[in-house]
């Protein structure tokens, strides 16, 4: 078991009732930025700890890329948020998260898409390979 899939575990159902508290005031159709900064504002309300748009470097056989990606939110140093605006969820949105908690040693994931009805539709929940185990 990774050394911090419990925690990221027990913190995800609280960052979840964080978006849909987001969700349900806001509703959707706004913009992706908006809900990550209410969300940031909900989670500081809530006593956690977390990061926005934080940098995750990528090295490639000695090239290193530091400012290429960006993660949304980073929860406790343990726990992924991607936020998202869109029609639908694709699978290159999954596989975007999965690469990010790879790459940020990141036991678990949540991909947010505050477009749909209700938060619980447009909800992901993502584990890293053998991170559970």
């Amino acid at each position: 078991m990774h050394p911090k899939y419990q925690k990221a575990h027990e913190l995800s159902s609280c960052v979840i009732g964080a978006g849909m508290e987001v969700h349900r005031a806001l509703g959707p159709g706004l913009l992706e930025t908006v809900y990550e900064k209410c969300l940031m504002r909900e989670l500081e309300l809530q006593g956690l700890a977390a990061r926005q748009q934080t940098i995750i470097p990528v090295e490639y056989k000695g090239l290193k890329l530091d400012e290429c990606l960006r993660s949304d939110i980073v929860v406790e140093d343990c726990l992924i948020v991607e936020v998202k605006a869109v029609e639908g969820i694709l699978p290159i949105h999954k596989a975007q998260v999965l690469t990010y908690m790879k790459l940020l040693d990141t036991p678990l994931g949540l991909l947010m898409n505050f477009h749909s009805e209700t938060l619980k539709q447009g909800l992901v929940r993502l584990v890293l390979k053998g991170a559970s185990d």
